[in-house]
């Protein structure tokens, strides 16, 4: 605590102050949607096809999901997402932007205002809106319905980041903390979205499949400003926080097609190459080594892209089970719910971080890409004065 509290009187540091989440109502118990996907398959006389379904579903490591969109809650043969739909039939990607559109402000400010209310920030002290999204589009944007939602303050800057992919969340961190660098009354409100299963395929292949294997939908926000800058407003209080420092963002262009998004007729087509879990091992390494030569992290925040990209990363670096548990948590339970994913694994790091106690602690954000794109952000864990108090008491 000594070096932070030594900063404050030059400048006081760049922290995350507050987050929040939302996740749609409608839960996907994985072994049912399985279950439901691979009958819909037989029953269309795809029993190869089937037997995939549920391989895939088995080992993604994720038990429940969150959807915006009922209809895959249901039988297949009464989703016009599911295999076996004729392509005519299946909803088309003005159909899907509809429901992305009526679904996706309202996740959007649900978390917004529980990261508000988490860092004790007004509305009125935002003075720039970052929102995130690879999973639809419309105009008058996302961010213009969230400044008019949450009565931000006129004058406001918007900054709306689209189509990065997985990685995005963790991009927004490191744009919001370039930008409250350079101004000292700066305070961003970062909002992630992403309606994953909106774009569920009906073909039966392997992309579709595991594509519709493990992707949710949810909403992440948090605020990013320094402690001094939001003195005052309403009921600000010394919350345990994340200091952000100077992240890295990386390119690796040789891996360019592993992942790739277009919009296609019946919403936007994934492909994720199998490859994945190797390329990383082929070009992350390097990049740490970069971004922060010879340092160990404490804690990782991995982004759960998937299993085997938390696989790589755990072998990768010789990391316990311990170090990623918090990511196979969240993959488990929300499944990978692209730019949104990481901000739940933040949140879960500095819940399991609050009740271990002790002091400052730095810890590594990674998430991964089209690119193939590696967003690298070196945090550190400051608990609240009175968690200090109550460690030092123990």
């Amino acid at each position: 605590m000594e070096r932070y509290e030594a900063r404050e009187h030059e400048r006081a540091p760049v922290a995350l102050l507050g987050l929040g989440t939302a996740v749609p109502e409608c839960r996907l118990d994985q072994k049912d949607t399985a279950a439901r996907l691979a009958e819909g398959l037989e029953a269309n006389g795809r029993r190869d096809q089937a037997r995939w379904a549920r391989r895939i579903f088995h080992q993604s490591g994720v038990e429940t999901r969150y959807t915006c969109e009922r209809s895959l809650s249901g039988p297949a043969s009464e989703s016009r997402y599911a295999p076996g739909t004729e392509q005519e039939d299946a909803p088309r990607t003005s159909e899907r932007m509809a429901l992305y559109r009526e679904h996706a402000p309202i996740l959007a400010e649900r978390a917004a205002r529980a990261a508000l209310a988490d860092g004790g920030v007004e509305a009125g002290a935002i003075t720039h809106l970052l929102t995130v999204s690879c999973t639809g589009m419309y105009l008058p944007g996302l961010d213009a319905e969230l400044a008019h939602r949450l009565e931000l303050r006129s004058g406001l800057r918007r900054l709306p980041l689209t189509f990065l992919g997985c990685a995005a969340g963790t991009t927004a961190i490191r744009t919001a903390r370039e930008l409250v660098h350079a101004d000292e009354q700066a305070v961003a409100l970062i909002v992630c979205v992403e309606l994953c299963t909106l774009h569920t395929q009906p073909s039966g292949d392997k992309e579709s499949l595991y594509a519709a294997a493990f992707f949710g939908d949810g909403a992440a926000a948090c605020i990013i400003g320094r402690p001094s800058a939001v003195s005052g407003q309403g009921e600000q209080r010394l919350n345990d926080m994340f200091i952000v420092s100077e992240g890295r963002s990386d390119l690796a262009s040789e891996a360019a097609e592993s992942m790739r998004w277009t919009v296609g007729d019946n919403g936007f087509d994934l492909f994720l190459s199998p490859r994945v879990p190797e390329l990383l091992g082929q070009y992350v390494p390097g990049m740490i080594e970069q971004y922060a030569p010879g340092w160990t992290p404490a804690w990782w925040a991995v982004h759960p892209g998937g299993k085997g990209i938390v696989d790589a990363i755990q072998k990768l670096f010789e990391l316990s089970d311990e170090h990623v548990a918090v990511s196979r948590d969240v993959l488990r339970n929300y499944g990978n719910m692209s730019s949104v994913t990481i901000m739940f694994v933040l949140r879960g790091l500095r819940e399991r971080l609050r009740k271990q106690g002790g002091g400052p602690s730095e810890g590594l954000a990674v998430a991964f890409g089209p690119g193939l794109t590696a967003e690298l952000l070196r945090l550190t864990y400051i608990p609240s004065a009175e968690q200090v108090e109550r460690t030092a008491e123990i």
